[in-house]
């Protein structure tokens, strides 16, 4: 196991930039996509949990690690925790309140993030993309979109594990001859559409570019269309689960239903 992780990479390239908007705003994507393991004060019951409160000067903090060893080796004896996102975690503390601590004294990422950070990382994460309907006459080699989008689109659909068979890129035109780009999944699975379009629009978000930058369609594996993205369009392979585990039963891996902080 490689001891820097995905946050620890994010957080330097936020601190050694500290006026750049992008790095920032990448950091605060990895938060929301990273699995977090929160400090407990007792075992969960039910659907209920009560996280370790800290009270210092800046105000009053849970604390979160990105890896079990790292909670362990903070707490120094076997201590309850609970497992799940960083974008549901935000959701249940934007209006609580309480902010952060995030690998204190454990890694090169400990920092302190405070309540209106993640209020305003919930509030960003909400947003979802519009549906139109157009019609497009023809899928063409993307060209002129930023690297930093690219990344960003790598690294988001690297978390849609299973949802789709694949994702390509393209430049379009549309019948009144307009153009633009679109990110055309192939393949999804049935009901993962909602998911896909939002993890392609917060790579634009987080990206720090325009919604109307890129388009998202659906495809299904044998449509002609899915072969004329083949030929034309920048791949993005999805990675598959070996087994599909259907059934949740830990406090908080349900989006949904994220448990209750008492």
């Amino acid at each position: 196991m490689t001891d820097t992780t995905a946050l620890d990479a994010a957080h330097a390239a936020m601190e050694a930039n500290p006026q750049d908007d992008a790095a920032r705003l990448r950091f605060f994507e990895r938060l929301a996509d990273s699995e977090l393991f929160l400090l407990l004060a007792e075992e969960a019951q039910g659907e209920n949990v009560t996280p370790e409160l800290f009270d210092v000067a800046d105000g009053r903090f849970v604390l979160v690690f990105d890896r079990e060893d790292r909670l362990a080796r903070f707490a120094e004896r076997p201590v309850p925790y609970l497992a799940l996102s960083g974008r549901v975690l935000s959701s249940m503390l934007a209006d609580q309140e309480i902010g952060l601590g995030l690998n204190l004294e454990v890694a090169p990422s400990s920092m302190l993030i405070p309540t209106e950070a993640l209020g305003w990382l919930a509030t960003t994460l909400e947003h979802a993309p519009e549906e139109v309907h157009q019609r497009l006459a023809e899928f063409l080699p993307p060209v002129g979109l930023p690297d930093n989008l690219l990344q960003a689109l790598d690294a988001k659909l690297a978390t849609a594990v299973g949802l789709a068979e694949a994702a390509f890129l393209v430049g379009t035109k549309t019948e009144e001859g307009g153009s633009g780009h679109l990110l055309g999944f192939v393949g999804a699975v049935d009901g993962a559409e909602p998911a896909l379009a939002k993890a392609a629009s917060e790579a634009l978000t987080f990206s720090g570019i325009e919604a109307g930058a890129m388009d998202v369609g659906f495809f299904g594996a044998h449509d002609p269309a899915a072969t004329a993205l083949a030929r034309v369009g920048l791949k993005f392979d999805l990675p598959q689960p070996e087994e599909r585990v259907v059934e949740r039963v830990t406090p908080g891996s349900d989006p949904d239903k994220p448990p209750i902080l008492k």
